[in-house]
């Protein structure tokens, strides 16, 4: 007989908590049945060959934006050597064809500015052309620092680089991922976000009320972390994931924009404080493949581990939400005709 009410008590609670959970919104719900990363193996100093050792990608068509130089060359070339068809892209065609053709494997060389939305839309249309589910969309290349304000549509820089640029390709690309098995999206983000002290400043994304170069950045960065969490809930329903990455603090041509003294340090310095590029890709590689991430999203990963983030706007669902609905408005013109809000 106790045993009996114990049962019927147990199952009460049980449907108790349908009922809280059913009446949750959307994303808030996604968020909680989603799954828990598991225990990583893999720490700051594991390189991307490590993370991916044994791991046979044949089969597999991942895309990687700033596949050129640093990064994104280093996580092109480590996913080729597993054997996945690489789609390497760079800011001109050059550098994309002579990128590929300087890694082992099977890529396939194509390009976009970041700046220039409608190229962003014709390199997803040459994407979805050859016909194949994509299984994954790493968003990698990005710029840092701007000394100056610059505006691209009426949207700073960097904002509109990091962010919408990229923005446009994951809704352009959001079909074949979606028609892979396990697509994964794995957006670039960075520590930098905790220089964002304000959150998206939704009223000065064009820079005119005032602009500091590293906040500027900072905002782009918090963008993209807070882009994975919302397409994360928006795919919920489906087997592909989104997760956004800090890769680590790394000598690349990122740089490029900084003060001369910064850029000796790290050119000659940057052993006692920098990470390797081979280690710096890790993470995205981990992230992008990893088998025991699958149904794993939501998440902003560092050093191939869950880290919660330095800010609570990283975990702002409101805000996430709210720069979804504002990145359709700007870039209404560049997304697929039946693209919602």
């Amino acid at each position: 007989m106790a045993n009996e009410q114990l049962r019927r008590r147990q199952f009460m609670q049980y449907m108790a908590t349908l009922g809280v959970l059913s009446a949750l919104p959307g994303s808030a719900l996604a968020q909680i049945i989603t799954r828990q990363p598991p225990r990583s193996p893999f720490n700051s100093d594991s390189t991307a060959e490590e993370v991916t050792a044994g791991l046979d990608l044949s089969g597999l068509t991942i895309a990687i934006t700033g596949a050129n130089s640093g990064l994104g060359y280093e996580t092109m070339r480590v996913l080729a050597l597993r054997g996945a068809h690489v789609i390497g892209i760079a800011r001109t065609q050059e550098k994309a064809d002579a990128a590929c053709a300087s890694v082992a494997g099977e890529t396939t060389p194509l390009f976009l500015d970041l700046a220039d939305w409608e190229s962003v839309v014709r390199c997803a249309e040459t994407i979805r052309a050859l016909h194949t589910p994509l299984d994954g969309l790493i968003t990698n290349a990005g710029i840092m620092a701007l000394p100056e304000l610059e505006t691209v549509n009426g949207v700073e820089k960097q904002f509109a680089v990091n962010h919408l640029g990229h923005f446009i390709l994951i809704n352009q690309l959001l079909a074949p991922v979606l028609a892979a098995p396990q697509g994964r999206f794995t957006i670039l983000s960075s520590v930098a976000h905790r220089r964002a002290d304000k959150g998206i400043e939704f009223d000065n994304l064009d820079g005119s009320q005032h602009y500091d170069p590293w906040t500027a950045y900072g905002v782009s960065k918090l963008a993209n972390a807070l882009c994975a969490r919302e397409l994360a809930a928006r795919i919920s329903h489906t087997d592909a994931t989104a997760n956004s990455v800090h890769p680590g603090v790394i000598g690349t041509n990122l740089m490029q924009h900084l003060p001369r003294w910064q850029q000796w340090g790290a050119q000659y310095l940057g052993w006692l404080f920098l990470k390797t590029v081979e280690e710096g890709a890790a993470t995205t590689c981990y992230v992008a493949t990893n088998p025991g991430l699958v149904d794993v999203r939501g998440f902003y990963f560092a050093d191939c581990k869950v880290d919660k983030g330095e800010t609570p706007y990283m975990h702002d669902d409101a805000m996430a939400a709210k720069l979804w609905q504002v990145s359709t408005e700007l870039t209404r013109d560049y997304l697929p005709a039946d693209q919602d809000s």
